[in-house]
């Protein structure tokens, strides 16, 4: 799964919610904070973390990238 960028970056909680593998900012936070979601093959545990376009998100065995 592939998101496009609007902005110079979005945050981690957001990419969850727009790649529809959450259904809100609370369950995004949870999952996090659980250490469920990895970024760029490493554990993240902030829900506000930056993504930038070539960033990689892995949660649920589902991939999404980051695009420009």
């Amino acid at each position: 799964m592939k998101i496009t960028l609007k902005d110079e970056f979005i945050k981690l909680g957001q990419a969850l919610k727009a790649a529809g593998l959450v259904e809100s900012g609370a369950e995004a936070k949870e999952v996090i904070q659980e250490g469920k979601v990895l970024v760029n093959g490493e554990v993240e545990s902030r829900r506000g973390k930056k993504l930038y376009a070539g960033d990689l998100v892995t949660f649920n065995g589902e991939e999404i990238k980051i695009e420009d």
